[in-house]
């Protein structure tokens, strides 16, 4: 019997001790799995970190902007070149004409521009040109271009309204007020007189500024005027226009799209600038809202740009994601 109870006690005893054996293992087990977790994570955020900080570099530190004095070109290149000034480039935000933009961005004096109006629009230029630049960002998916009217101007709704309509034609001398005579919708305007037949009407080539002064003053007045227009434009927001219907789609319906066209090369000697534009994004909201401050409330769209950086950090955040600053 004693040797029976012994054999129990000593078998107690050993599972007793594989038992906790076990146990310890599995504790130290657990504290290894622990460790392991801290360590992944702890190794994930310093990767994170690592990546953060070893984004593409700046390369080429001096950057040139070219931009068409339009409303939104004009709110949009200073808002880009704000945000690049941000990052370490030192940037110049350069007022031109539609042609020498093109021309700079191709041959590398200039870098990007986001007035690019494609495919119809600036057509001319980019079969020009597209060998030397590349699209590298659809920032409006559309632009319609037009020619507008005064909503006051009831009879006028179509561009064939303007064919044989003498009364209009003698009141506003048979002229269309345009903008400058490089922009695409001048020539889409001049390929309108043809496709509408309006043989005894003509364009005029001045300015956006012009043209505009010259709709304020129609309207001041109440009396006819025609331009040419588009969206988006910060006159729609305060003013009643309404854009001719054009059944010829010779302005090409939703006008096509906005773009940021760069140099070829950038993405090579500027990386993190590339990087950015690419990841900067707009809406029709935000530049509604940009564009009176600058043009209806004669702000300057440096400081219009500014605001909008420091009212908009995840925005921001979003279009500078990955690109470490200095």
């Amino acid at each position: 019997m004693l040797k029976k109870r012994y054999f129990i006690g000593v078998m107690i005893i050993l599972l007793l001790s594989l038992f906790l054996a076990a146990c310890g293992d599995n504790e130290e087990s657990n504290a290894e799995n622990q460790s392991s977790d801290e360590n992944n994570g702890e190794q994930q955020e310093n990767d994170a970190e690592e990546e953060e900080n070893n984004g593409p570099e700046l390369g080429k530190k001096d950057l040139t902007i070219p931009y068409v004095a339009w409303a939104r070109e004009t709110v949009v290149s200073y808002l880009l070149g704000e945000v690049l000034e941000d990052i370490g480039y030192n940037v110049d935000v350069k007022q031109v004409e539609t042609g020498p933009m093109w021309t700079s961005v191709a041959n590398g004096s200039a870098d990007f521009t986001a007035s690019a109006w494609l495919p119809e629009s600036q057509k001319a230029y980019w079969d020009k040109y597209k060998d030397q630049v590349k699209e590298v960002n659809q920032t409006l998916d559309e632009a319609p271009l037009a020619l507008t009217v005064p909503t006051y101007m009831e009879d006028i709704h179509s561009v064939e309204d303007l064919k044989g309509n003498t009364e209009l034609g003698e009141q506003l001398d048979w002229t269309i007020t345009g903008i400058d005579a490089g922009a695409g919708i001048m020539s889409l305007t001049d390929q309108a007189l043809k496709d509408y037949k309006l043989d005894n009407w003509s364009v005029l080539a001045s300015s956006e500024a012009a043209m505009i002064t010259e709709l304020k003053s129609a309207i001041e007045k109440e009396e006819p005027i025609v331009v040419t227009l588009w969206k988006p434009h910060w006159t729609f927001g305060v003013m009643d226009l309404k854009m001719l219907e054009d059944p010829e789609g010779t302005y090409g319906g939703d006008g096509g799209h906005i773009s940021i066209v760069a140099n070829n090369d950038m993405e090579n000697y500027a990386p993190a600038a590339f990087k950015l534009i690419t990841q900067y994004t707009e809406t029709y909201d935000m530049i509604e809202k940009l564009m009176p401050k600058v043009f209806a409330d004669d702000e300057d769209p440096e400081k219009v740009a500014r605001e909008f950086i420091e009212n908009n950090p995840d925005l921001i955040d979003e279009w500078t994601k990955g690109i470490p600053t200095e």
